[in-house]
């Protein structure tokens, strides 16, 4: 028999272990003995970006509310790897390593039977995920995320979409999946060399003086910030580039008007595009973490957020959508191919008004 080439054979060694992880991900090991007989058990996988980091601070990435202290104690009580062990919160973890957390059963709202699904050739697969809806578990959602759906929608692991990317729960948009392990790996390795461009349009309060711009400010971690997850403007950060271009500007409201502006990462750091915005002095409609007063973070965490908080923020959520991605298809080349979404009903009507 002829050997195949050393690249190919590599390639389908690789595909190989993908599908072999798919297959790992549908069999959850039973919550142990240790745990409350009522427990969930969640599944965390390390993605590549969290590559190397502590396992204390990677659920801090993936459990943003959480302090780190906090996330100690569960790491301590509520942990352990797919062979029973317990790790240490000061483990270094790898990417595609699974981490599993016992947590108790709670209330979450149900996901809508149908999402638009936006492409779908057997091996790129897009939708388009709604405002509001995780994308993987967190603290507060297990079943209602969009991994869940699919799940659900695609029960077949070696045929199912697996998402390639992150957004935010409440930033609505364009989500992008392989369905086979080739589009898949080639998807993820696209979106690491910066290869798939995202345009996203946001609402933002005040009137844009200029039509079009570069932001080119460094973002890192904010220490200061009682959630695990705000960003902040520093020379110490990591480089982070956005251009933006004005569509259109309105007047009204009680921060000098509204702009609506199309926006072009050029780097993929957390929260980029709100804090960038935030940084110019335009904040995102809606934004909890970056377009509020000092007090508002506090106050909502202690009541609610109440009649009061809401009104500070005109919306429920922040004023963001992932409206298109132009990218060679990761399986078959050519030229590149351009997918799109529609503005939201909720900002549209918010626009409109």
């Amino acid at each position: 028999m002829a050997r195949l080439p050393q690249k190919e054979h590599r390639e389908r060694l690789r595909d190989a272990r993908i599908v072999e992880r798919r297959l790992a991900r549908e069999v959850r090991p039973e919550a142990p003995s240790w745990a409350p007989t009522d427990a969930l058990v969640a599944r965390y996988e390390v993605e590549a970006q969290h590559d190397g980091m502590r396992l204390d601070l990677f659920l801090c990435a993936r459990i943003p509310r959480l302090s780190r202290s906090r996330v100690q104690k569960i790491i301590r009580s509520s942990t352990f790897r797919r062979d029973g062990s317990r790790p240490r919160a000061s483990d270094i973890v790898r990417r595609d390593q699974e981490l599993f957390l016992v947590r108790q059963d709670l209330e979450e709202p149900e996901i809508s039977a149908e999402l638009l699904v936006v492409h779908d050739d057997g091996e790129l697969f897009a939708l388009d995920k709604p405002a509001g809806l995780a994308m993987h578990p967190t603290a507060k959602h297990y079943r209602s995320t969009l991994t869940t759906w699919l799940r659900e929608r695609y029960p077949d692991a070696r045929t199912r979409p697996v998402i390639a990317h992150r957004l935010d729960r409440e930033t609505s948009g364009l989500v992008l999946c392989g369905r086979s392990p080739r589009a898949e790996r080639a998807l993820k390795e696209a979106f690491l060399r910066r290869a798939v461009h995202k345009t996203y349009v946001a609402i933002v309060w005040g009137r844009m003086t200029s039509d079009e711009g570069l932001v080119d400010h460094p973002l890192e971690l904010d220490p200061t910030s009682p959630l695990r997850v705000v960003m902040r403007v520093s020379e110490a950060g990591l480089p982070s580039r956005t251009r933006y271009r004005v569509r259109a500007r309105r007047d009204g409201g009680t921060r000098g008007g509204y702009t609506l502006v199309e926006l072009h990462p050029e780097t993929g750091r957390q929260h980029q595009l709100r804090v960038h915005l935030a940084a110019i002095g335009h904040p995102i409609v809606g934004d909890k973490l970056y377009a509020t007063s000092p007090e508002w973070l506090p106050r909502s965490i202690r009541d609610g957020i109440t009649e009061e908080l809401l009104a500070e923020l005109e919306l429920p959520r922040h004023a963001l959508h992932a409206e298109s991605a132009e990218l060679v298809h990761p399986t078959r080349g050519g030229d590149p191919m351009r997918l799109m979404t529609a503005m939201p009903a909720d900002l549209a009507a918010f626009w409109a008004r």
